[in-house]
Order: structure tokens, then sequence, then C-alpha cells
């Protein structure tokens, strides 16, 4: 019987075909999941944290620049008051400012109380 294949013979044969096959789609699959995982990385990486990088660094420009400007007012209000009081005396100028403040907190009040009252 010759003309017979020997089941043997073939049955190797068979299973070394099908492991490659098998090897194959493992390495497809693979390389199909490290793909989607570098894109999601990079994915992420462009529209999560670059734009919250560039956010903080806003935010920490900003508050610097709000609390050099503060230092400046205090420094200004400092020599304001001082140079008020070499000309019309410290009692005057701290009864001038107090008033000032008076009457813009009268002006706040009256302009919130119509806001309501509408």
């Amino acid at each position: 019987m010759p003309d017979q294949p020997d089941s043997t013979t073939e049955a190797p044969k068979r299973d070394d075909f099908l492991a490659r096959i098998l090897d194959a789609v493992v390495d497809l699959l693979e390389t199909a999941r490290d793909w989607v995982q570098q894109e999601a990385e990079a994915t992420v990486r462009e529209k999560v944290v670059l734009p919250l990088q560039r956010l903080g660094l806003t935010l920490a420009s900003a508050a610097a620049a709000a609390a050099l400007l503060v230092i400046a007012l205090i420094f200004l209000a400092v020599a304001a008051v001082i140079a008020l009081g070499n000309l019309i005396g410290y009692a005057w100028t701290f009864f001038a400012i107090g008033m000032a403040y008076l009457i813009g907190s009268a002006v706040f009040l009256v302009i919130k109380v119509r806001s309501i009252q509408k």
C-alpha cells in the first residue's frame, strides 16, 4: 500500500503547520496590541498631558505675577501714606484713607442692594 499516505508522518507535519500558523497569529495579535498601546499613550500624552502641563505653567505664572503685583501695591501704599503723612500729617492721612474706604464700601453696598431689588 504505497499509495496511501502514512498517517504517522503526516500528523507531525500538520501539527507543525498549525503551530506555525498559531505562532504567526499570536505574533500578529501581540504586534497589534503593542501598536494600540503606543497609539493610546501618544494620544493621552498629546491630548491630556501636554495641555495640563501648559495649564499648570500658566497658573503658576499667573500666581507669581499676582504675588508680585500685591507686593508692589503694598509698597506703593506705604509710600503714599508716608508722603501724604509728611504733607498733611499722619492723623489726617489715616482719616482720609479710612473715609475713602468707608465711602467705597457704601458705594458697593448701594450698587449691590439695587441689583438685588431689580
